[in-house]
Formats: structure tokens, sequence, C-alpha cells
């Protein structure tokens, strides 16, 4: 037992590691491990007593049991079941498939990540860009929900900053989890997005078990009160104006909902107008050319990003205007189904409809889509009569009950803002005569007077010029 033994010098350092990588992954991670842990739960603890929604325990279990819950599901391996018949497969293969869905749309939450770096971050670029006015959000009634009620926040999309501006908009009542598309699958910002309790969706998807794990996973947070954030919509507006729903998320929280048990879910409708949309031409030379495509090409990011910066360091950037938020009266399913008889996809279609037309009520009337509406009727006029046309327009606007979000002293001054906005941009030029528009921006003035048109009856204007109601138009789209 004590006799010298000899070996290489390179199998001595591997016995080495191997004992170090035994001692690590047996006694010192686990003890890091646990450490850590409840300096997490102690920190959580603290913030969701400052939280009107604590974040839910459902949100904090580990990502790989949160997977193992959603395979095992009874209706999931029903499906799986299924989908091994229909394609003729083992089902072992279809368990896999099924394993693969629900990695890839089962967040990794980090409430670091979330209340330490995403709410900073969303904080500085909201401020940064727009003045933000969030004035609405303490009328929208949130606190009068039931506490037990599960919170979705259904809102318009106008822009990918909605993601930046609700995030900070509820950074101080709630975690909100958001459903994001294929966009976001990138590295690095496919980690980041799921440390914020984001979940990947495939928005074109028809394989019946992607539908039925996606499908179970909303409802399962659902169920356990996870505060969620959707986009009707299914996508970006290419026109400014409000569009009609899609049945999707909404009609996956409606199936897994069952009246009288559990918790209710309380939608809260959410529309966001912004003086400048970030992508706005990217916008609307998709909607002219007809396809959902955004040509979008990183050296253009990388040349704005750069420009602003250069803006920034010799003093010569200019806030983009406001950004503002209005909310709609709360739509509580348990109520809404309590007082319909009809059928369950009927159900779902009317309430979606019901949600985004409390959606376009709620949408803020800005400077910058009431000056290009006025634009649009009085293309040549002189400064003090669009200025004068622009005052009596926010006063109709205010007649009918639109929520007004307009800086500035009076009517008159908003005007004036938002005129300044769009010649900074050379979408309109003004002389000692006339502000007349330039010609190849047109759609561009279009389409932030299709945010508000809705607001005063009229009908959205598409890109080739004619009209149409907004439900008809995304549904074209």
């Amino acid at each position: 037992m004590t006799r010298t033994v000899e070996m290489p010098l390179w199998l001595l350092v591997l016995l080495l590691l191997f004992a170090a990588v035994t001692f690590a992954s047996h006694f010192l991670f686990p003890s890091v491990r646990w450490f850590f842990r409840k300096r997490l739960e102690r920190a959580v603890a603290d913030l969701n007593r400052r939280l009107t929604r604590p974040i839910e325990p459902f949100k904090l279990a580990r990502r790989h049991d949160m997977i193992q819950r959603l395979i095992y599901d009874p209706k999931v391996a029903e499906a799986i079941a299924d989908y091994a018949r229909a394609k003729g497969l083992p089902e072992e293969v279809a368990f896999e498939t099924a394993r693969r869905f629900a990695r890839e749309i089962v967040p990794r939450f980090s409430a670091f990540a979330y209340f330490g770096l995403a709410i900073r971050l969303a904080r500085a670029v909201s401020r940064g860009l727009y003045e933000v006015r969030l004035d609405a959000f303490d009328s929208a009634g949130l606190d009068r929900i039931d506490p037990k009620a599960t919170v979705v926040f259904a809102i318009n999309h106008r822009s990918n900053m909605d993601y930046v501006l609700v995030t900070w908009l509820a950074s101080e009542r709630s975690h909100l989890s958001y459903a994001v598309g294929e966009w976001a699958r990138r590295w690095p910002l496919s980690g980041l997005i799921r440390m914020m309790g984001a979940y990947f969706i495939r928005r074109r998807s028809e394989n019946p078990l992607y539908r039925r794990v996606l499908a179970r996973y909303v409802q399962i947070a659902t169920a356990e009160g996870t505060t969620q954030a959707i986009f009707p919509e299914g996508g970006l507006s290419l026109t400014g104006a409000v569009g009609a729903p899609r049945m999707g998320l909404i009609n996956y929280i409606v199936e897994g909902f069952e009246p009288g048990r559990g918790r209710d879910v309380v939608f809260v409708p959410v529309a966001l107008n912004y003086d400048r949309v970030l992508e706005d031409r990217v916008l609307v030379a998709a909607g002219i050319s007809g396809e959902r495509r955004f040509r979008l090409r990183w050296s253009d990011v990388a040349r704005h990003v750069g420009r602003h910066l250069v803006q920034r360091l010799f003093g010569r950037f200019h806030r983009f205007g406001s950004a503002a938020v209005g909310f709609g009266q709360p739509v509580s399913l348990g109520a809404f189904l309590s007082g319909h008889e009809g059928a369950p996809a009927t159900e779902t279609e009317e309430l979606a409809h019901l949600l985004m037309d409390r959606v376009r009520g709620a949408v803020p009337v800005l400077p910058v889509p009431l000056v290009a509406t006025v634009l649009l009727e009085a293309d040549g006029a002189r400064r003090e009569e669009i200025v004068d046309r622009a005052a009596a327009l926010a006063d109709e606007f205010a007649a009918r009950g639109a929520h007004l979000h307009l800086p500035g002293a009076d009517r008159r001054e908003a005007a004036e803002i938002g005129l300044s906005l769009l010649e900074m941009r050379q979408i309109v030029r003004c002389d000692g005569a006339a502000c007349r528009i330039n010609p190849p921006d047109r759609p561009i003035l279009q389409f932030y007077a299709n945010s508000i048109a809705h607001l005063r009856g009229a009908p959205a204007v598409l890109p080739g010029g004619e009209t149409a109601s907004a439900a008809g138009e995304t549904r074209a789209t």
C-alpha cells in the first residue's frame, strides 16, 4: 500500500482534473447553487412585496421541470399518440418531437435579468427616444381587478418599441410574459429574451403537435396566474391602423378556461401610439409591396445607430416626439362567457373583436398623427391655417371622447410641435407661403393619419390609395 507508483505527468494531471471535477460536481457546485438560490429567493420575496402582482411560482420553477410538466401533460400525450398514428411514426419519435417543441417554447426566466437589466434598459431607451406619457396607467382600473385573477394585456402592434415601452410601463406592478415571433430566435437575442420570460411561437406553423404543445403551455401559464402581454393582430401594422385580431392565443386561453373553477382571466385592452415609429418606412414599403417581409439589413441598423450616436455626441439629437399609452375597459372572461350562449368558436371571435374595438377606442391622439391628418386634406395650405385646423380637429376628437396626449400649453402649440417634427424629417417642407408634402413621403403621412382615422369615423387608407375598414385591411394582409 505504501509502494511508490510511477506514471507519466500527463496521466497525473488527468487524474487530478477528474478528481477536481468530481469534487466540484458532488460537493462544491450543489453548495454554491444552494447559496445563490437562497439569495435569489430572498431577493424575489423582497421584490414581490413591492409588486402589485407578485411573480408567480410557475415563473420561478426550473425550466427542466416546466418542460417535463408540459410534455407529460395528458392532452399533450394524447396529441403525441395522434401525431404518431397520422405520420406512421413510433410514439418514442413523436415524443421526442414534442420535447423539442417544448424546449423551443418554454422560457428560462431570470428575475435578475428582467428587473435588474431589462427594466433599466427599457426605461433608458424609452426616455432617450421619446417623451413618454404614462399618466393614463393609473386610470386603467387595474387595482380593482381581483388579485387572484390572471391579467392579459391585449395590445395593438405599432412597433418593436412596443415591447420596450410596455415592459417599463408595467415594471412597478408585475412581470410580463410575451409571445414573440421567429425574428427573436437569433443568437444572442434569443437567450436574453428567454431570460426575460418571453416564449417563442411559430406564427405560421400548421403542425398539430406543435399547436397542441403551444396551446397547453399558454393554458398552464394562464391557469397559474402568469401576467401576459399579447398582440392579437399577430404582427406589426403595415398601414398604421389598428387591425382585426387573429384568434390563436386568445382561442387557446378561452379553450383552457373553466368557468367557476380556478382563476378568472381579465383582458386589459392597451393602445399605443407614436409621433414616430422607428420602422415606419420599412412597414410602409412592405404594405406597398403586399408582402409581409421586412428587408432590414444589419448594415442599415449599424448605420442608423452610428448616426444616432454621432448626433448624441455633438448634441444634435432631438427626441422623436411623444409615445403614449391608452387603456380600454377591462373584460372579465368569466363574465363574458356567462352572458354568451353561442358556439365556442363564436365566443372567441366575439371576444377578440370586442377587445380590439376597445383598443381602437383608447388609441391616444398625438401631434404628428393629428397634423398628418390635416396635411393630407390641406396640402399646400399656409402654416397658420394648418395649425388652426389641427387645433380644431383636436377639439373634435375631444368631443368624441378620444384620449388626447398633446404636449405644450395649448392645442395650437401641440400642432406646431407636430409640424416641426415632420419638417425635421423633411416629410413636409414649409416656406413663407405654404407647407407642402414631399410627394414620395405621402404614404408615410397616411401611415400616421391612419392610426387615429377611426376615432372620427373615417376609414383607413391603404398604400395603393383605396380605403378600407381596419378589419378588412388586416385580413387582406
